[in-house]
């Protein structure tokens, strides 16, 4: 099985830039739908690791991995973001970037905000969307999430702490404006009216909603929640020993678990 590994960077409107990966079966399906892969809040391309790698292995399907404005190669952002970042992601930027990277019908697999964004791009893409896996998406501020994020700016602040520079690694000189976009925008007043759910009814494809049971930024309920938002064409799967980063804290059954995922869907066209 050859797939060809491509950087990209994909200019859009207003001068904004986006760097990708873009992985293509050479001799593949090209029925298939393309997986799309979309970071969390402190993530890159680089982060994911193996993943992108051992997904177009595991499904046959291409695999394209973007990231974000701010994010990486692409166009820096301001601060301070608007309250309502995460839907202009889904709604106005995702579909703008698929676009310019030619791709057509996808399953999207967000991890964190990410999933979030998933969420409101499965909204707005309609069928364009075959499928969609979350990991750890969040539709509102629960107590965990706040907890979680007062405990990892103590970390960041700390004396001798080594998260900035282990965050660095990946994020270099954009490590601090990275980091306080995530923790100034979670924790700030006006964030607390943050929610998703009003987008979930539109979701029409089948959905795979995950979370680590130990997650320590986010509530079991975030999954009960999303899935009974969108209704019965999506399944809950909460995974025990796993925290916040399934894909890399419990990489095998969670690869299993998405693989099972597409081959289902690809069995549902076939039919």
């Amino acid at each position: 099985m050859t797939i060809e590994w491509t950087t990209r960077q994909l200019e859009l409107d207003d001068g904004v830039s986006i760097r990708a990966l873009h992985g293509r079966h050479a001799d593949g399906d090209r029925d298939r739908p393309t997986l799309v892969l979309l970071h969390e809040a402190l993530g890159c391309i680089a982060m994911w690791k193996t993943v992108p790698q051992q997904l177009a292995e595991r499904t046959g399907c291409d695999v394209f991995v973007y990231e974000r404005r701010g994010y990486g190669g692409s166009s820096p952002i301001e601060l301070p973001r608007p309250d309502d970042y995460l839907e202009q992601e889904g709604r106005v930027w995702m579909p703008r970037v698929l676009d310019a990277a030619g791709l057509g019908s996808v399953v999207l697999v967000g991890h964190s905000d990410g999933g979030s964004i998933a969420l409101v791009g499965a909204a707005v893409l309609g069928g364009r969307v075959e499928g969609m896996v979350t990991m750890a998406a969040h539709i509102y501020v629960d107590v965990l999430t706040q907890a979680g994020i007062r405990e990892a700016v103590k970390r960041y602040q700390a004396p001798g702490s080594d998260l900035p520079q282990r965050l660095a690694r990946y994020h270099g000189e954009r490590t601090d404006l990275l980091f306080r976009a995530w923790h100034e925008t979670w924790t700030r007043p006006g964030f607390e009216c943050f929610d998703l759910g009003p987008w979930l009814g539109d979701i029409r494809c089948p959905a795979l909603i995950m979370q680590g049971e130990q997650d320590h930024y986010g509530l079991p309920a975030q999954v009960t929640d999303i899935c009974e938002g969108i209704g019965s064409h999506a399944r809950p799967l909460l995974l025990p020993d796993c925290g916040h980063i399934p894909h890399l804290e419990a990489p095998q059954v969670t690869l299993d678990a998405i693989t099972g995922f597409v081959e289902g869907l690809q069995a549902t066209r076939d039919a």
